[in-house]
């Protein structure tokens, strides 16, 4: 009998654990490894936001304005992505933002025209990844 209920007590104990959530939290994605490749990737690849701001401005407001005004602010979104970069790069293994590790810039997804995408935009092939890359406004 008691050979029984230990049985049955394990048989439990084995069975609540098939019950157990394995799915990772929601913020299990942005650690300090994605933070340290994206401090790298912003330093390494942040001046492709000189071609993409004059490539926007171009499809957006035209020639003069990619020229002039386009050009001025991909040299100011190139720095801010330097700045960023090695901010992300330094701090990677410490939860800087509200105790975690996301982007310390504002989201592009809200503000359109002024925010930032997490990773630099990518130019001249074609990617699966839909987070930098705007089909209607480059040029090849």
């Amino acid at each position: 009998m008691k050979a029984a209920a230990i049985a049955l007590l394990a048989s439990l104990a084995i069975t609540s654990l098939s019950f157990a959530d394995i799915q990772a939290p929601p913020s299990s994605d942005n650690g300090p490894t994605r933070k340290l490749g994206r401090g790298l990737g912003n330093i390494f690849f942040g001046p492709t936001e000189l071609f993409d701001s004059v490539f926007a401005v171009n499809f957006d407001e035209g020639n003069s304005a990619a020229w002039s005004y386009g050009l001025v602010r991909g040299i100011g979104r190139t720095f801010a992505r330097f700045g960023y970069g090695v901010y992300d790069t330094v701090t990677f293994p410490f939860p800087t933002v509200k105790g975690t590790y996301y982007p310390p810039y504002r989201s592009s997804i809200p503000w359109i025209n002024s925010g930032y995408q997490e990773f630099p935009p990518e130019l001249g092939w074609e990617t699966r990844f839909d987070y930098a890359r705007d089909y209607q406004r480059t040029p090849w």
